[in-house]
């Protein structure tokens, strides 16, 4: 078995490090099943250190110049040589508990793809409700958070990736195909939540709550303005940090 670990990361060179410790630590829960394993940054045209901080790291680093984060996924998992592809947010702190639930499923043979709940690193009131909130729909629905997911690799290729017509909610499309896949072929989809993924709660802290409100009320009212433009999906484009 060989497991491919994807990171799509635009101008990340606060916290891809921290990032990448915890996921090459994570690997072992690999590695001590014999499995073949390998660490895929995508740099998504950064103007800061984020490559070079990978390259030290060990990881293979690629480079994809349109920035969105769908295609920079996409991008990596073509250079992928994994049967199973693991998709990791560069804000994100992978723990060896879930890497070992996701060796699990991989084993059990009969789950095609699949994600975890997820908990905010930091202490974020509005944050910490909305989340519970996701992680609520996320294992009723089975929908799966972009900041992590595993799949098969032939499975992801089948359905095509992730749209690149999307600049947000891209993991929404994927899960919706991944789960009609299933269906056809009596598989599963997991959503894990024994050891949830620590991802960073800087949105919160960068903006502000009249911010978050105003980016709603804007995909209410016009959701192809902000699902279809990397303008209006600025939150994740703009390059605050």
């Amino acid at each position: 078995m060989r497991i491919s670990v994807i990171i799509p990361a635009f101008n990340e060179e606060r916290l891809l490090p921290e990032t990448l410790r915890h996921v090459n630590t994570a690997l072992d829960e690999f590695t001590k099943r014999q499995w073949q394993t390998e660490v895929i940054v995508c740099n998504n045209n950064s103007t800061d250190r984020t490559a070079e901080l990978a390259l030290q790291a060990g990881a293979k680093v690629i480079f994809e110049p349109i920035n969105q984060i769908g295609r920079a996924r996409n991008r990596g998992a073509s250079a992928a040589s994994g049967d199973w592809l693991i998709f990791v947010d560069a804000d994100c702190k992978p723990s060896a508990e879930l890497f070992a639930e996701v060796a699990s499923q991989m084993e059990q043979g009969n789950c095609l793809a699949g994600g975890s709940t997820v908990k905010l690193d930091g202490n974020f009131p509005l944050g910490r409700w909305l989340i519970g909130l996701w992680n609520l729909v996320s294992r009723t629905g089975r929908w799966m958070a972009g900041s992590f997911i595993f799949c098969e690799a032939s499975a992801f290729r089948t359905i095509g990736g992730f749209s690149e017509d999307l600049f947000v909610a891209e993991e929404l499309a994927l899960a919706k195909r991944f789960k009609q896949l299933a269906r056809e072929q009596n598989k599963r989809i997991v959503i894990l939540r024994t050891h949830p993924l620590v991802t960073s709660g800087r949105k919160f802290h960068l903006y502000s709550f009249r911010e978050h409100l105003s980016l709603f009320v804007w995909t209410l009212l016009r959701p192809g303005k902000v699902l279809n433009s990397r303008e209006g999906s600025h939150m994740w484009y703009d390059g605050r940090r």
